[in-house]
């Protein structure tokens, strides 16, 4: 009898030990976004906060032929996302027919301007480029701004491609551009739909940094630009991002080095990333797609959430991929 009671008593410890343990793993999974952050296959994402919502604008990953439309997401915490259904696609840009990627937005007098590339131009012959939208919303729907592209050639051997747009302290929006290893930086106009010279008479100024290849990115703490940039090749396992750090938005960028790549036990092509800070503090998140581990194919990628840090000295430190993502967060 005792014999019989003991095991009894070892078997309910054990479901309740389980069972706690179980609830322990749900109340940590409800507390973090989890990596992906939404599903499908999307890259590119320009992570952003408009009021109190989270916005991320990413490319929908897909053949240049099929990928002809933008998808947006927004979330109250960073956990639970909404999807806005094609808030753009070529059928509103008469000159764009394929390939439209690496968005980038930014609000201007309740107005909300969306950067684009389209149809991955080769040559001056070719006709595309960098492009430009508004809406009212930020789910749009978004219309072309100007009827035409942006930037329509290659400047300093730049392909027009992976725009980003950032306004410095005193209202000036420069948009960085840039592909085939070179990165070009422009002043816009107050209407964006054209650009200011600089000083010097020049419109697109060359500020490529070692090893750059793409999708660059600007943000500014403690009055220093960190100018931001992907390595490598996209399709492959070591797409990365680097950095450099400067005093003004035109540089000079000097590499410092890596601070995102692949963790062969999580993901791969860890790359193409965007930057937000949690309004008010000195928190930062890096939102960046990556490649799973059972996937080959170049187009599966997924957009993911982890923590930025930095050293006492301000430098990036080396960023973690995880599976669990980043704790909520509520503006």
């Amino acid at each position: 009898m005792q014999t019989n009671i003991r095991i009894g008593l070892l078997i309910t410890l054990t479901i309740l030990l389980i069972q706690a343990g179980h609830a322990q793993k749900e109340h940590k999974s409800q507390n973090l976004s989890g990596n992906p952050l939404f599903q499908g296959w999307y890259a590119d994402p320009e992570a952003i906060i408009f009021g109190k919502q989270y916005w991320i604008y990413p490319t929908y990953s897909a053949p240049y032929e099929k990928q002809v439309f933008f998808d947006a997401f927004s979330s109250n915490d960073l956990k639970t996302w909404k999807k806005h259904h094609r808030i753009l696609d070529t059928s509103a840009i008469k000159w764009a027919n394929r390939a439209v990627w690496a968005p980038s937005i930014i609000e201007k007098n309740n107005r909300y301007f969306l950067f684009f590339g389209a149809n991955d131009i080769q040559s001056n012959e070719e006709y595309g480029g960098i492009g430009v939208a508004v809406a009212d919303h930020p789910a749009g729907p978004f219309k072309d701004h100007i009827g035409k592209p942006l930037i329509d050639r290659f400047h300093n051997g730049a392909q027009p491609i992976d725009q980003f747009v950032f306004k410095d302290d005193d209202g000036q929006h420069y948009l960085y551009y840039g592909g085939w290893r070179h990165c070009n930086i422009a002043k816009l106009n107050v209407d964006f739909n054209g650009f200011i010279p600089f000083d010097d008479g020049s419109i697109f100024k060359e500020i490529t940094p070692d090893k750059y290849v793409e999708g660059p990115f600007v943000f500014k703490r403690n009055g220093k630009y960190y100018f931001m940039w992907s390595e490598g090749g996209w399709t492959g396992p070591d797409y990365s991002v680097a950095y450099a750090i400067a005093d003004s938005p035109l540089g000079p960028f000097q590499r410092i080095g890596k601070i995102l790549q692949q963790d062969p036990a999580i993901a791969t092509g860890a790359g193409h990333h965007s930057v937000i800070r949690h309004p008010g503090t000195d928190q930062y998140y890096i939102v960046y797609h990556r490649r799973p581990l059972s996937e080959k194919d170049g187009n599966s990628r997924e957009t993911c959430i982890d923590l930025m840090n930095f050293d006492e000295k301000g430098f990036i430190l080396p960023v973690k991929i995880t599976r669990d993502g980043v704790k909520k967060s509520r503006l």
